[in-house]
């Protein structure tokens, strides 16, 4: 889903270090140019952090990159040296890191602190960093056809960019509009090192279907602005994505469909349900269920993962509970603001004093809570049910979740889409759940959000092949 994003979007925040001094003496600047290396850890999340060291016109400076979260070139606004310390910010992510140089062991040693935490950084001077190994990334030369193209949604008024990929022999190919998650993504779905769309497009073209990926509204390529957009919006932009291959010689019109991943699998079926052209979907880890009930059972879910006490996890449902219920009112920002000041209060009333060392303040997490509750996208969420639609949707689906996946939980929601289909009378749908996978079809162990980046396999090559097959059998 974009995880909410809604936790499919890790992202980096900011952070502050204080250290001991060091007496020896030597050229800090000399020794500070290069890449530093080291590991950040929270809860069971583990991730790599780059500083890249640079003189420039006499001068220190630095970007920072978080290759397991496939960020690079953050700005460093400020790099300082002290006696035989570093001082590092970023104001662009809030983060501010403090550090004792140990020349002979080359190594930076400080306290990283985020959101009121603080976490010990060990930084190592290394010669490079290793990218991840993803091994099923295709690479270029390719043997088909692939197009950067731009096509416009008239009713929004902004210009979409995208890649189309078709065979390069024979005609009349069927052809699919890949949707991606929550949160602003490409038309790669670039999340943790990983490009699902991208593997999934090259299957599929290598076997005989036309794909177009295109970036979200503001993201990449793509005009517009992503911030404010609802799922009705993006669905807006699907649309213009269908009638721009209906504009293709290389497509047969009366075979275009949907793959929708997350988000984007409530996304197919909303237009599925309103539009006959239409001939299948695919819906990957797709809500069935309304997206209140489905955030709150993701969120107990990846607590548990995390290895939380059952305490602190029955006090977070208690405060989202409120907080969706306001969320899904017809209540103005200002009320909204002032009911989330008052719920985070409560909810830190329940912290220990060791638990909130591990938070932002509670000044500070409240407005980060009063942004998210008032969003337009978050308010159309909680509110929306696929059931419906799902309901309405005659064209072929085929349903597909990963066992382990505990961002859309495959009991609740592979039954709720099957259920759904039986009541609207569809009789042309195929519901797989797969064993041993995870939200974005990977073959894990942990199962936590923070395992996706570890995982070498981007994609599933059994889901690759049924999915695939599936379609080639309803196209014929």
């Amino acid at each position: 889903m974009k995880l909410l994003k809604c936790v499919f979007g890790l992202f980096l925040s900011v952070l502050v270090i204080t250290t001991q001094s060091y007496s020896q003496s030597f050229n800090q600047e000399e020794y500070l140019v290069g890449t530093w290396l080291g590991k950040l850890k929270f809860q069971t999340t583990e991730l790599r952090l780059v500083i890249r060291v640079e003189m420039k016109d006499g001068k220190l400076s630095a970007l920072l990159d978080s290759p397991d979260q496939g960020t690079k070139d953050i700005p460093i606004s400020e790099i300082k040296l002290k006696a035989d310390s570093v001082f590092v910010t970023s104001t662009l992510i809030g983060g501010k890191f403090d550090g004792l140089f140990f020349k002979d062991s080359l190594k930076i040693a400080g306290i990283w602190k985020q959101g009121g935490g603080s976490f010990p950084l060990e930084l190592r001077k290394v010669d490079k960093v290793e990218g991840p190994k993803r091994p099923q990334e295709p690479k270029p030369p390719f043997g088909y056809n692939t197009e950067d193209i731009e096509f416009d949604n008239v009713k929004a008024g902004i210009k979409l960019a995208g890649t189309f990929t078709y065979p390069k022999e024979g005609s009349d190919f069927p052809a699919v509009v890949m949707i991606s998650g929550s949160g602003g993504q490409d038309r790669d779905e670039l999340a943790f090192n990983h490009k699902p769309f991208l593997v999934i497009a090259d299957h599929l073209t290598k076997n005989g279907i036309a794909v177009l990926r295109f970036d979200d509204r503001g993201i990449g390529k793509s005009k517009g602005v992503f911030a404010g957009a609802t799922t009705k919006d993006f669905a807006e932009d699907v649309l213009a994505a269908v009638e721009y291959l209906k504009t293709r010689k290389e497509i047969d019109k009366k075979k275009i469909g949907l793959i929708g991943h997350s988000e984007g699998g409530i996304i197919a079926p909303m237009i599925a349900s309103e539009n006959q052209d239409i001939s299948f979907i695919v819906l990957l880890a797709g809500p069935g269920i309304a997206g209140d009930e489905l955030i709150l059972k993701q969120a107990q879910l990846i607590m548990e993962t995390e290895g939380q006490k059952q305490e602190a996890i029955n006090n977070s449902m208690n405060t989202n509970r409120k907080l969706y219920e306001l969320a899904k009112s017809d209540a103005d920002t200002s009320v909204i603001n002032t009911k989330t000041k008052e719920y985070i209060h409560e909810f830190y009333l329940t912290l220990s004093e060791e638990d909130k060392k591990t938070m932002p303040p509670e000044e500070r997490f409240a407005q980060r809570q009063q942004k998210i509750i008032s969003s337009p996208w978050f308010r159309y969420f909680l509110k929306y049910d696929p059931r419906p639609a799902l309901e309405k949707v005659k064209c072929p689906v085929l349903a597909l979740n990963g066992e382990k996946d505990i961002q859309v939980p495959p009991k609740e929601n592979l039954s709720a889409i099957e259920e759904a289909l039986k009541k609207g009378g569809n009789k042309k749908y195929k519901v797989i759940e797969f064993p041993g996978l995870n939200h974005i079809f990977q073959p894990c162990t942990t199962c936590s959000i923070s395992e996706y980046a570890k995982i070498e396999e981007t994609f599933s090559p059994m889901v690759l092949g049924i999915m695939t097959d599936w379609i080639i059998e309803i196209i014929k």
